[in-house]
């Protein structure tokens, strides 16, 4: 989950976290069960005008139509076009917007230009980088796999030039499950691709309760049926991107590394008997289901498909991710969480290769050498590995200079290591 704003862009304080993940460590208290009513608030009255600043970004510049006033205050509605012009020797890496006293703040977009609405307070900028960081792969950018509520989800596929019939990694963001969307992760993407050996997608998908606008809350229930119906989407379209529809991993950090543990763990308990709504009942019906095929089928054909796992400093255990389940039953609990799931080696493998920062104040120690632990008793390969001096988030990709300098601290090692541990998985034959 991304943060530049504390002293240091991977290790800024819990505090700084959103509401999902503080709740996911019990670090607030729980939940009144039946609180008292709270005195109705006077409507807050529509503001006149919202003021839209401009992050001059460095080597290149940024174009704004119509053009801002002075102040930067504009009428509510107001639709604004920001194009980005790289300078000579960079190339766009984002066009982007903040969004004011919003955690954690960052829209992120690439092209050379987005649309802005003045529908609250913004700042735009633009992000540029060295153009072989762009090189010998292709991007297919908000590929649509389902809009189950108010937001649109999508997912970005990076495919190698001259890609077919590769393996699949399949990439889920964090953000406290509250936060963030694809974009956050094409730091990773880009290096996973790289080399030609791998097709890359990277997904998004519905933010817990109600940070997307939508009436009723989300449950985390709902976002592992959107995880798996991307999951389900790209396995389908899986040959127009030069991937294998059979051959698939996923990961994942923070928010996105409980979710892609929970992709691989729980790819058995898809089906369409609801979740929790019979006693005892706990299946994830996937957001997309290809024409034709039953909830079922997909079923059958994930499970086959999903060979290999790379959560990074994640949450696994009934213990932690409660708070999520807002007073749920506690076998609903255990019906999200990873370690409660994991298969014997002797049905399936689920081998798994998990990240945490030495110096990482959100995701315990222990949380995630007790998963390990919890795999390796089920016959199952885990690999930890402790990266010496990172905090949270070094898998992150943000406009800002921080969050690139920790990416490329950590990031790119540590990519690289996952990357190999695949290998192992995918071409056993080159170790």
């Amino acid at each position: 989950m991304p943060h530049p704003h504390s002293k240091n862009a991977d290790s800024r304080p819990l505090t700084a976290l959103g509401l999902g993940l503080l709740c996911a460590l019990g670090c607030l208290p729980a939940r009144a069960q039946n609180p008292a009513p709270a005195p109705a608030a006077a409507p807050a009255a529509a503001p006149t005008t919202f003021t839209i600043t401009v992050r001059n970004p460095e080597n290149g510049t940024i174009a704004i139509t119509p053009a801002l006033p002075a102040d930067g205050k504009v009428a509510p509605g107001t639709v604004f076009t920001v194009t980005a012009t790289p300078a000579p020797g960079f190339a766009i890496d984002s066009v982007n917007y903040t969004i004011a006293g919003r955690f954690p703040g960052f829209e992120e977009f690439t092209g050379t230009e987005i649309k802005v609405t003045a529908d609250r307070n913004k700042s735009v900028g633009a992000s540029f980088i060295d153009p072989q960081a762009l090189e010998g792969f292709t991007v297919k950018q908000n590929i649509v796999y389902a809009k189950p509520g108010v937001k649109t989800l999508k997912y970005d596929v990076f495919t190698p030039n001259g890609a077919r019939n590769l393996p699949a990694i399949v990439i889920i963001h964090g953000g406290g499950w509250a936060a963030n969307t694809e974009d956050i992760m094409r730091g990773l993407a880009r290096e996973l691709v790289r080399g030609g050996q791998y097709v890359v997608a990277s997904v998004d998908y519905r933010w817990i309760g109600t940070a997307d606008g939508d009436a009723s809350p989300n449950s985390m229930a709902a976002l592992v049926e959107d995880v798996f119906g991307a999951l389900a989407h790209f396995q389908e379209h899986a040959a127009s991107y030069g991937a294998d529809p059979t051959r698939l991993a996923v990961t994942g950090d923070s928010a996105g590394g409980h979710l892609s543990a929970a992709a691989i763990n729980l790819v058995d308990m898809i089906g369409d008997g609801g979740f929790g709504v019979q006693e005892g009942v706990y299946q994830f019906k996937p957001t997309y289901l290809p024409a034709g095929k039953t909830a079922a089928q997909v079923r059958t054909s994930l499970t086959a498909a999903l060979k290999a796992a790379a959560p990074s400093y994640g949450v696994f255990s009934a213990t932690m991710l409660g708070g999520q389940m807002n007073g749920a039953a506690p076998a609903a609990a255990a019906a999200i969480a990873p370690q409660e799931h994991i298969p014997n080696i002797k049905d399936r493998a689920v081998p798994q290769y998990l990240l945490r920062g030495t110096n990482d104040r959100t995701i315990p120690d222990a949380e995630v050498q007790g998963y390990t632990n919890a795999l390796k008793a089920a016959g199952q390969r885990a690999e930890y590995v402790l990266v010496e001096g990172a905090g949270h988030a070094f898998f992150d990709w943000k406009p800002d200079a921080r969050t690139k300098a920790t990416f490329a601290q950590y990031g790119v090692k540590y990519a690289a290591e996952m990357k190999a541990f695949f290998d192992s998985v995918f071409y056993p034959a080159a170790k």
